[in-house]
C-alpha cells in the first residue's frame, strides 16, 4: 500500500533476518553471562549488550525486560537439548532409546558447560532460571508418567507420579553434581548409572502391589 513505509534489505539481508540474527547474538551471550565460569549473578542489559556487540534499542527491540530475556535464554536451552534428544531417541531401537536420550543430555552438558549451568547448576540464583527449572520439571515428570503408564498398559497411580517426580529431581541433581566434580565417574559411566536407573522403571512392582 502506498501509504506503508518499505522496509529496504540492508547489504542484501532482509529486515527480518537482521532482526532475527540481533537476537540470536543477544541470546547467546545471555548464555555466556549466566551460564559462564563466572557466572553474573545481577544481570544487566548493559553486560548483555557490551557481550553481544549491540546497542540497548536492540535489546529492546527484541524483549521488554530481563526477566522475558531470561525467559528466552532458559527456553533457546531447552529446545535446543529437546531437538537433539528427540533425534537420538529416534534414531535408536526401542530398547535403547532411554540410554540414548541420557546419553545425548549428558553429552551436551558436558561439551557445553554454559547449558549445564543454565538447565542444572544448583547454585544458579536467577529466580526466572529457577522458576522456569521447576516448571520443566513438572512437564518432565508428566511426559515420563504418560510414557510409564504407556509402556505398562496401566493407569497412573500416586506410586507411579511419586516415583517419576523421584526420578526426575534425581536425574537432575545428579547431573548437577557430576559438573561440579562431585560424582566421581566417567561421561560413559555416569550414562550407564542413569540409564540402569531408568530401565529399573519398568518393573510394575514399583507401582502396583
Amino acid at each position: 500500500m502506498a501509504g506503508m513505509a518499505q522496509v529496504r534489505p540492508y547489504r542484501g539481508i532482509e529486515a527480518a533476518e537482521r532482526l532475527d540474527e540481533r537476537r540470536r547474538r543477544l541470546v547467546e551471550a545471555g548464555l555466556d553471562l549466566l551460564g559462564g565460569d563466572s557466572a553474573e549473578t545481577d544481570l544487566t542489559v548493559r553486560a548483555v549488550c557490551s557481550r553481544a556487540g549491540l546497542t540497548a534499542r536492540y535489546f529492546y527491540e527484541s524483549f521488554t525486560d530481563k526477566d522475558e530475556f531470561v525467559v528466552a535464554v532458559f527456553d533457546a536451552a531447552v529446545a535446543d537439548v529437546a531437538a537433539t534428544t528427540q533425534a537420538a531417541v529416534a534414531a535408536s531401537p526401542p530398547a535403547g532409546q532411554g540410554r540414548a536420550g541420557i546419553a545425548n543430555l549428558v553429552r551436551i552438558v558436558s561439551t557445553d558447560s554454559r547449558m549445564g549451568r543454565v538447565l542444572f547448576d544448583v547454585r544458579m540464583s536467577n529466580p526466572v532460571i529457577l522458576r522456569k527449572r521447576s516448571d520443566l520439571g513438572g512437564i518432565f515428570a508428566f511426559l515420563l508418567a504418560q510414557h510409564l503408564a504407556s509402556a505398562l498398559r496401566r493407569d497412573q497411580t500416586g506410586r507411579s507420579n511419586a516415583a517419576v517426580h523421584f526420578v526426575v529431581g534425581g536425574v537432575g541433581q545428579t547431573i548437577s553434581a557430576w559438573l561440579a566434580g562431585e560424582v566421581d565417574l566417567s561421561q560413559e559411566q555416569l550414562v550407564d548409572q542413569l540409564a540402569a536407573i531408568l530401565g529399573a522403571l519398568d518393573d510394575p512392582g514399583l507401582y502396583f502391589d
